[in-house]
Order: structure tokens, then sequence, then C-alpha cells
């Protein structure tokens, strides 16, 4: 699972990637600076680890991951080719959620390809982009079903229906995430068709440094643009995130967050965000050799969660002997939640909750 971080050219994109991956992704002050899309593995901040870790003493401690994917700036005319576009579109479809970025700050030094700060502009240019390109594939499947529809097959009439409301939404410069369908008809006609615009997507304001805190007008006019897009949005100033991401120690990060006015970095916030975005979740193992966060899922069972440490453990999976993360922590160990009755035996169709601490027993 990967989420690609998209927007017009030079709004920070990649400065935001080295942030959150700790890679050194080229960043400059002119547009098409990224080409070919840089990919890191991310950590995932989780509090719970370092709780599990007092608890249990282990060895090694391994956090859960998300990969983002830095993708060339898009402009205006990407869907017919301008800029690279069809390349950079390739690279979002093949993400499964999108955090895009848009300038909501002035700097007269940083360059903006359109010359004025405008984030509702920026916003509506490439969404138009992905809209268009999305429309492509609607009109190709319209003329595949149409065909069947006119033979009077009744599952073809049916989905034309369905894609031709589809249609009428992007010709009106809608995102699919924002179009009213059923559930039934977003599983069946929907999803199949992977559209870039249906896809979650998580608005990333960068600001200044001054406005890390509050936020600016600029987010007060995203946030209204976005009411009834189902999507998400949060604000954070990119340049100060790659200060803080430059200091050595802990203190140096924690006295320069206080001197902000922020309690965490802001990158922290915004790959919990994507995390979530993506529809995943967390489950732990803890032992004296490993504590480990493992990534699973929303809605997945016991054995598919043993199969995401091992094929085997899936294949053989007996049962799931299951600790709550607060049960763990409020009684201090293992033995002292056993010996309150609090450990759940579970079978391989038990749906986990974000946090649970679990024991596999399988046989190969």
């Amino acid at each position: 699972m990967k989420a690609g971080i998209v927007g017009l050219p030079n709004v920070g994109k990649s400065t935001l990637f080295n942030c959150l991956s700790n890679a050194k992704a080229q960043s400059a002050n002119f547009p098409f600076c990224t080409i070919e899309p840089n990919i890191g593995i991310v950590n995932v901040p989780d509090k719970r680890l370092s709780q599990l870790s007092g608890i249990v003493n282990p060895e090694r401690v391994v956090p859960a991951t998300v990969e983002i994917v830095d993708i060339a700036g898009l402009v205006k005319g990407a869907s017919k080719g301008e800029g690279l576009g069809n390349q950079f579109l390739g690279n979002i479809r093949e993400t499964d959620a999108i955090l895009h970025v848009i300038r909501c700050f002035d700097d007269d030094n940083i360059v903006h390809v359109d010359n004025t700060v405008d984030p509702i502009r920026d916003k509506e240019t490439i969404d138009i982009e992905l809209q268009l390109k999305d429309l492509e594939a609607v009109q190709k499947k319209i003329e595949k079903i149409s065909r069947s529809a006119r033979t009077g097959n009744k599952e073809a009439q049916k989905e034309l229906k369905v894609i031709e409301f589809l249609k009428e939404g992007l010709e009106k410069s809608l995102n699919v995430r924002g179009l009213d369908f059923t559930e039934e008809e977003r599983n069946l006609f929907i999803k199949p068709l992977q559209l870039i615009t249906d896809k979650p997507v998580l608005y990333v304001c960068n600001v200044s440094e001054s406005d890390a805190v509050s936020g600016n007008s600029y987010v007060d006019k995203v946030k209204e643009s976005i009411s009834d897009e189902n999507a998400e949005m949060l604000f954070l100033a990119v340049s100060t995130e790659a200060d803080i991401n430059e200091l050595d120690s802990f203190e140096e990060r924690e006295m320069f967050l206080d001197d902000v006015g922020l309690k965490e970095p802001g990158a922290s916030k915004l790959i919990r965000s994507t995390y979530s975005l993506l529809s995943l979740q967390t489950y732990f193992t803890a032992g004296e050799k490993e504590v480990r966060a493992w990534t699973i899922p929303i809605g997945a069972s016991a054995s598919q969660a043993a199969g995401v440490i091992h094929t085997d453990f899936e294949k053989g999976f007996i049962r799931a002997e299951v600790i709550s993360f607060d049960d763990l922590i409020n009684y201090g160990s293992e033995l002292k939640v056993k010996e309150a009755g609090k450990i759940k035996v579970e079978g391989k169709d038990y749906i986990l909750k974000d946090g649970d601490v679990l024991h596999f027993r399988f046989n190969v």
C-alpha cells in the first residue's frame, strides 16, 4: 500500500518527501526538479511501541511502515501529455492514496509556475487534469459496455446507467470520490475502473513557519472548497519540518518545536494521517526478542493478520491469543493479564481491533 505526493511543480513536494522518508530527493527552486518518482519507506510514529517495549524490554523494536512516492509536478495540459504528463499520471494511478500538496504561503523568492499564489486555482488545475484522465478511461468503458447494453443485457444496461452518471460528474469537474453512489454501485462498477479521482486524498496545505500552529486564510479557503468532497486536510510548514529534520538530537528538535509552538513534528501527524487514509491499522507482537507493529487493512481477520507474518501462519492457523493494548498497559505484564482472565482465545474469523497484542498458534 502506498501514497503518492502530487501537486504543481515547486510547491514543496520533494522537500516534504525528504522530511517524511529521510531520503534526499533532489529539491530545488525550479519546476520539474523531480522526473522519476522517488520512493521512501516511512516509519509510522506510534507511542504504543515504546510503552510495550517498557513492559517487555525486547532486544529490538520494529515500527509499522508506509510507502510514500514523490511524483513529479503536474501542469496544465498534463492529461494531454504536457510536462511529461502521461508518465506522471501513470505514476499516480499506481498509488493507493493521494497526498495533494498545495502552496498556502507567500514568498517572492520562491517561483510559482503561475506567478501568483492562489491555492484554489492550483487545486483546480490538478483536479481538472486528473478528472480529464479519468474521463478518458470512462469514455472507453462506455464504448465497450454500450454494445452489450444495446443487445438487451440487463446487467450491462444497469452498469451503463451508473457509468454515464459518473461521466456527467467528471464533465462537471467533480471528483469521483465525492459522487453519490450506493456501496453496491461503487464495488461493482466504480472500483474496478481504478480512477485517479476516486482514490482517497489528503490535502496538505504548505504554510509558512508563522502559520504552522493556526493556519491562515489560504488554509481556510482550501477547507471550504473540499467540504463536499469526502476528503481530509491538514496544514504544516514544510520548510520548517525540513529544518527540524536536520537537527541531530532529540533535545534540539524538542526545543525547536517548543519555539515554534508545536507539540510534535507535523510530519509525524501527516504519516499517521496517511496510514489512516490507506485504511490501515496496527496490531502488535511482543516478546523478549522483538516488539513489532504489523500493518493490516481495517477489517482484517485473525488468520489474515497471521499471514502478514508468514503465509504458513495463515495456512496452519489454529487460534489467536488476544490481549487488548490497554489491558496489557494497565496490568503491566502478560502474566498479570492472564491471571485476571483478560486473554481472549479467538478463531480465524476474529476481526482485529487496532492495537491488539497477539500470539498465534499454528501448525505447518
